[in-house]
């Protein structure tokens, strides 16, 4: 690949991380399944982090690689795909938060499209990606999605990203930090993540 996209996999497997936590805690729920997903701390981080993620894609990649690919209408055709699985999930959070479907049913579309939509990505729209972006092109994405969470939210965001992470994949996406954020992550951030309960037991 010409490219690293550790920050990519990280984030794909942070929110497959919590999708599995999301089905778990919706099957056992007796009480009010929304009252409880909404004061959840998973589900915040989990919609705060998707949003970013897939507004990122949408704004820096997509449009770029669209310019590039404009004569390559296979190529176009998964940028399509792309758009429209993204286009999928965000009425099924909606209607999680705020619907009157039956939440399980809800739950189950969303880990069913946002999964299929990870590994779609991973195996065609990646490679796809890594012939095609370019190193300002992909420092654009990284700088937008870290705008999309904002800097009050990157003490909790980053932790939670790399919350079971490898030690390489940690090494890595805190290798371009400054000083003083990489102190803060491992005496502050992550020890104060850790004392978090995502989702509440039912």
């Amino acid at each position: 690949m010409n490219h690293d996209w550790t920050a990519m996999y990280a984030m794909h497997n942070a929110l497959r991380r919590e999708l599995e936590q999301l089905a778990k805690f919706t099957a056992k729920t007796d009480d009010d399944p929304r009252r409880l997903l909404s004061v959840a701390v998973g589900w915040e981080l989990f919609k705060k982090a998707l949003h970013a993620h897939h507004t990122a894609e949408d704004q820096a990649l997509w449009p770029a690689m669209r310019e590039t690919l404009a004569s390559r209408p296979d190529d176009l055709a998964l940028l399509d795909a792309m758009e429209a699985e993204h286009a999928v999930i965000d009425p099924l959070i909606d209607a999680i938060d705020n619907g009157t479907q039956p939440l399980g049913d809800l739950v189950d579309a969303l880990v069913t499209n946002l999964a299929a939509h990870l590994k779609h990505e991973e195996d065609e729209a990646i490679p796809l990606m890594d012939a095609t972006v370019t190193v300002e092109q992909l420092q654009h994405f990284g700088q937008l999605h870290a705008a999309g969470t904002g800097p009050e939210d990157v003490p909790r965001i980053l932790p939670w990203l790399l919350d079971g992470a490898s030690e390489e994949t940690v090494t890595t996406m805190l290798a371009p930090l400054p000083e003083p954020v990489r102190a803060a992550f491992n005496n502050d951030w992550r020890p104060a993540y850790n004392t978090l309960t995502r989702w509440p037991t039912p």
